[in-house]
């Protein structure tokens, strides 16, 4: 009997991320501590995704071509129904200059968005990603 069948699982978490290598080492982290994993390599088929399963966390690159996480990002805080699933942004740029760039996108706004719940840069810690996931899904769940 593998762990899924044995225990329940601990939440779902969408993934999304345009790099193959990172989605795979993301879901074998979660996946290995209990939690069910989805994936998609793009903004667009990530936001199709979230809305089909409401996922208990997003981690959601930054950098992407296309549909590119920062707009998927808008996308989610400005939808209704998923503006309230936490989001951890990954990225190999720094956080101050991915606040700024949201600082402004902000100004063409009438309604600015929020921060995202974590920011975590590339690569990411895995006993720290491990511990924000709980965190936030915690706090998510009341």
């Amino acid at each position: 009997m593998t762990r899924s069948e044995a225990e329940p699982s601990r939440g779902t978490i969408l993934i999304v991320d345009d790099a193959m290598d990172m989605r795979v080492f993301l879901s074998a982290l979660f996946r290995t501590h209990g939690y069910r994993t989805e994936t998609c390599r793009d903004g667009s088929t990530g936001l199709a995704k979230a809305r089909e399963i409401r996922p208990d966390l997003i981690v959601l690159d930054v950098m992407m071509p296309g549909s590119g996480g920062a707009l998927m990002y808008k996308s989610l805080k400005t939808d209704g129904q998923l503006k309230r699933i936490p989001v951890i942004m990954l990225s190999a740029v720094g956080q101050h200059s991915f606040r700024h760039y949201l600082k402004m996108l902000n100004i063409k706004m009438v309604t600015p968005l929020p921060d995202p719940e974590e920011y975590l840069e590339k690569p990411p810690d895995a006993r720290q990603l491990l511990d924000t996931a709980t965190r936030l899904m915690a706090l998510q769940k009341g």
